[in-house]
């Protein structure tokens, strides 16, 4: 395979790899949000740890420390919705000049190369955009949490105090979520950069992918601490 080949808008090999791609994609996110039974993942564990926090946060006084986990939590998703807009702003420069990245390829078809990075950034940019997307929207609700979560009375024997408290929980659990499927976003946004190199590198670097996400879910030592904790 030369290295017009590889740069060729679409082929079968491109479709195959693509689609494999999303599948894991759309996969790696059912698969972890949904779990089976005898083996939940880190992020629905964490889920039971955020209504422990809830009904344990209506107790404690003073609720400082409350306020700067939720803090540090709005803190990591605006920072990462930063970098997305960084991101994304670097991939609409290189579209306007997709060849630099092959600058060293001298014997590369112009017309081949512009149209075969083009293709590839912009499915990079895509993965980018809804991970900011997920981020932005993690930020805005892990405000509305912070808001309910002050809502709460001081008083835990106000018949409001406890059913807020789960409620500000739910909250916090989708805030959650959404963050991290927009870290899962950026994972795959990985993978299909290696698309430059060709669909055999992305299904690679794909499968990698993939099997980091799972392991790190399903078979980490933090998670092993989340179970022997209870979780």
């Amino acid at each position: 395979m030369t290295w017009p080949d590889i740069f060729d808008p679409f082929s079968r090999a491109d479709a195959a790899a693509l689609a494999f791609l999303l599948l894991a994609w759309f996969g790696s996110d059912r698969l972890i949000e949904h779990p089976p039974r005898r083996r939940p993942s880190v992020s629905v564990m964490m889920a039971g740890f955020r209504r422990d926090w809830m009904r344990e946060f209506v107790t404690r006084q003073p609720r400082i420390f409350d306020a700067t986990i939720i803090d540090s939590l709005r803190q990591g998703a605006a920072f990462f919705a930063s970098a997305c807009l960084i991101a994304i702003g670097g991939g609409a420069a290189l579209l306007s000049n997709p060849t630099v990245l092959v600058g060293v390829t001298a014997d590369l078809t112009p017309t081949a190369v512009r149209e075969g990075i083009e293709l590839r950034l912009i499915v990079v940019l895509l993965f980018v955009a809804d991970a900011l997307l997920k981020f932005v929207w993690a930020h805005r609700l892990f405000g509305y949490c912070a808001v309910m979560m002050a809502s709460v009375p001081n008083d835990p024997a106000d018949p409001q105090a406890f059913p807020r408290a789960s409620l500000a929980a739910e909250v916090n659990i989708t805030a959650a979520r959404n963050f991290n499927r927009g870290l899962r976003s950026i994972y795959f946004a990985l993978a299909a950069l290696a698309w430059l190199l060709g669909p055999v590198p992305m299904a690679l670097a794909t499968t990698i992918c993939t099997g980091v996400l799972l392991r790190r879910e399903f078979a980490s030592m933090s998670r092993q601490a989340m179970v022997d904790a209870g979780g």
